[in-house]
C-alpha cells in the first residue's frame, strides 16, 4: 500500500506534468446572473478590443525601442523579443498554461545583450507581461501547478541576476504574485459556491411551493369531491333499506352505483396520496389489460349501456384470443384498455341510450381498436371537439398520447350519420410503425 509520502510525490509529479504538457484551463464563467457577462461584453467589445490592440502594439514598440537603444540589438531580433514579451499576456486570459509555456523560454532568450549595469536582465515590458501571466495562472490553476510555475520561474532570476539581493527580491515578488492569484481563485470559488447554493435554495423554495400547492389541491379535493362521492356511496347502499317495494333490478342498480362510488373513492385516495407526497409510492397492483376488457364492458352494461364486442374475424370470440399468432405486449394491452374505457365513458355521457360497438383485431404487428356509437339523430351540443363536455376535458387528448407513445395512430370524430368513432392503431414495436 502506498504511503503518504508516495501520494504526495505522485501528486506533485502530476501537477508538474499538467504544467508542462497537460490540458489547459478553459476560461471560467464569471459569477453572476446567467448571461449578464455575455451581454456586458457584447456592449463593451467594440470599445475594448481596439484599446487592447493599441495597448499591445504600444507595449511591443516600447519593448523594441528599449532593446535597440539600451542593448543595441538588431532590429529583427528586437522585434521578435518585443512581440514575445507581449504575446503571452494576450494569451493568458484564455489559455494561461499556454501563455506560461510561451513566456518561460523567453526568460532565457530575453537576457540576450543584457548590460552589466542593468538591474534586471529583461526589458521592463517583458517583466510586466510575465508577472501578469503568472498572476492569471495562479488565479486559474490549482495550488500545485501554480507552485511549480513559480519555482521554475525563479530559476532564471538566480541564473542571470548578478546581485543576490535582486534575485531574492524576484523570488519574493513571485511568491506575492502567487499568493494574490491563489486568493483570487479561492474568492471566485467561494462566490461560485454561494451562487450555486443560492440557486439550490431557489429550487428548494420552488419545490416547496409546488408541494404546498399540491397539498392545497389535495385538501380541497378531499373536502369537496371525496365528501360528495362518500355521500353517493352511502345513499346508494342504504337506498334498498330506506325505500320499500324496490324491484330486484333496482336493488342491483343501487348496489352497482355504490360499488362504483367506492372504487372512485379508492382511486381518489390514491391520487390524493400522490399529491400530498413528494414522490409517488410505487404501484404494486397489476395494470389492467385486454383480459380485463370483458369486465369493463360488463360494468358498462350494468350502468345501462348497450355494448357489443367484436374481436377479430369471430364476432363473439373471447377477448383473450384477440392476438392468436403473437401475444399482445402489456403496454399495448394497457393502452387499449384505457382507450376503450375512456371511449365508453364518453359515449355514456354524450350519446346515452345508443348502442356502442367495440371491435378489436390483432395481427403479428399491431392491435387495432375501434369504438363507435350508433347515430343519435343530432350531435351533442354540450360536447367539445375532443368529445368531452364543454370542450374542456382531456379524454381524447390522453387517448391520443397513449397511441403516440407506442408509435401508433389515433383518430376520433363524428361520423356522417351523427355517430362517433374512435380508432387506435397500436403497434407492438414502435420502430416498426414508421
Amino acid at each position: 500500500m502506498e504511503d503518504g509520502t508516495g501520494v504526495v510525490l505522485r501528486g506533485a509529479l502530476d501537477d508538474l506534468r499538467r504544467l508542462l504538457v497537460g490540458a489547459d484551463y478553459p476560461p471560467s464563467p464569471p459569477v453572476g446572473p446567467p448571461g449578464w457577462w455575455r451581454r456586458r461584453w457584447r456592449r463593451l467589445r467594440p470599445f475594448l478590443l481596439p484599446l487592447l490592440l493599441l495597448a499591445m502594439i504600444g507595449l511591443s514598440i516600447a519593448g523594441v525601442q528599449y532593446l535597440t537603444d539600451e542593448r543595441g540589438l538588431l532590429e529583427p531580433l528586437a522585434i521578435l523579443l518585443g512581440i514575445g514579451a507581449v504575446l503571452p499576456a494576450a494569451l493568458a486570459p484564455v489559455r494561461p498554461l499556454l501563455a506560461w509555456r510561451v513566456a518561460y523560454p523567453l526568460l532565457y532568450l530575453g537576457v540576450i545583450g543584457a548590460q552589466r549595469d542593468e538591474a534586471w536582465p529583461w526589458n521592463p515590458v517583458q517583466i510586466i507581461g510575465f508577472l501578469f501571466v503568472l498572476l492569471v495562472l495562479a488565479a486559474r490553476a490549482g495550488p500545485g501547478v501554480a507552485a511549480w510555475a513559480g519555482l521554475l520561474s525563479v530559476l532564471p532570476a538566480y541564473l542571470f541576476v548578478d546581485a543576490p539581493a535582486n534575485a531574492h527580491g524576484v523570488a519574493i515578488l513571485f511568491v506575492v504574485i502567487l499568493i494574490v492569484g491563489d486568493q483570487v481563485r479561492r474568492r471566485r470559488q467561494s462566490q461560485r459556491a454561494l451562487a450555486e447554493q443560492a440557486e439550490l435554495s431557489e429550487l428548494e423554495q420552488a419545490r416547496r411551493a409546488v408541494l404546498e400547492e399540491r397539498t392545497r389541491i389535495a385538501r380541497e379535493m378531499h373536502d369537496v369531491v371525496a365528501h360528495h362521492m362518500s355521500m353517493i356511496a352511502v345513499q346508494a347502499e342504504t337506498a334498498p333499506y330506506r325505500l320499500t317495494g324496490l324491484a330486484e333490478p333496482a336493488r342491483a342498480e343501487f348496489t352497482a352505483i355504490a360499488g362504483s362510488a367506492r372504487e372512485a373513492l379508492t382511486d381518489m385516495r390514491r391520487l390524493l396520496g400522490v399529491l400530498r407526497s413528494e414522490s409517488a409510492v410505487p404501484e404494486t397492483a397489476p395494470q389492467p389489460g385486454l383480459a380485463d376488457v370483458p369486465e369493463l364492458v360488463e360494468a358498462a352494461r350494468r350502468a345501462g349501456m348497450s355494448v357489443t364486442v367484436t374481436t377479430g374475424p369471430a364476432p363473439e370470440a373471447e377477448v383473450s384470443r384477440a392476438a392468436a399468432t403473437r401475444p399482445v405486449p402489456e403496454a399495448v394491452g394497457l393502452a387499449a384498455y384505457r382507450i376503450i374505457q375512456e371511449a365508453l365513458a364518453n359515449a355514456g355521457r354524450h350519446a346515452p341510450g345508443t348502442t356502442v360497438r367495440v371491435s378489436m383485431s390483432a395481427d403479428d404487428e399491431a392491435l387495432t381498436v375501434d369504438v363507435r356509437n350508433d347515430p343519435t339523430g343530432a350531435p351533442d351540443p354540450a360536447a367539445g371537439p375532443d368529445g368531452s363536455a364543454g370542450g374542456g376535458g382531456h379524454g381524447l387528448t390522453g387517448m391520443r398520447e397513449r397511441a403516440r407513445l407506442l408509435g401508433g395512430r389515433f383518430t376520433a370524430g363524428p361520423t356522417g350519420d351523427h355517430g362517433y368513432a374512435v380508432t387506435a392503431y397500436l403497434p407492438y414495436d414502435a420502430e416498426a410503425s414508421g
